[in-house]
């Protein structure tokens, strides 16, 4: 089974645990079982339990979603850091989630290079074809947002794009529906 497999049939049990405001009402450890032994076995790959951080987090965004501080309070613990450590880290890389997401989180280069190949464009059309009002509001259906980004280090395509951890290159608004058609 695939890690986005995994991640897709874990998001219910996520969506059983967020409050409408989108916090959790009760923590449930994700160091249980599979993920622990998985834990375990960074420990045995890195010098230090502090040096797995970053996985560890990573294995948290998987199983739920987004990394909530209860969850950063678990890996604090695990990892024997404080939870300030932990939460510098998690508000300092973009790549970890602090609150519930859509399902199909997208981020377009908007840079000078891929705007000039018609990085607007793009966004214009992903906002109109995922319904989208604006830039950071995640679709009615709760399965799409889209976010622009500064750089996604692909200078050499046009305007491209990551659909959670998934690259793209070159799309256009013309590819957009199809793009979007393959998501679901």
């Amino acid at each position: 089974m695939t890690q986005a497999e995994m991640g897709e049939m874990h998001a219910p049990a996520h969506a059983a645990h967020d409050s409408p405001h989108g916090h959790a009402d009760a923590h449930v450890p994700v160091f249980t079982g599979a993920r622990r032994k998985e834990l375990d076995e960074l420990f045995t790959r890195y010098p230090t339990k502090m040096a797995t951080l970053l996985p560890a987090l990573w294995i948290v965004q998987e199983e739920r979603g987004w990394v909530s501080s209860e969850a950063m309070a678990e890996v604090a613990e695990l990892l024997e850091l404080t939870p300030a450590y932990v939460k510098g880290v998690v508000s300092f890389y973009t790549m970890y989630h602090q609150h519930p997401v859509a399902k199909h989180f997208i981020q377009v280069c908007t840079t000078s290079p891929c705007n000039v190949c018609g990085a607007e464009d793009v966004v214009n059309a992903l906002l109109r074809h995922t319904g989208c009002e604006e830039l950071g509001v995640t679709s009615p259906d709760g399965k799409y947002a889209v976010f622009e980004v500064d750089c996604l280090g692909a200078c050499g395509c046009n305007t491209p794009l990551m659909v959670n951890e998934k690259f793209i290159e070159s799309v256009t608004p013309d590819t957009v529906p199809a793009l979007l058609a393959s998501l679901s």
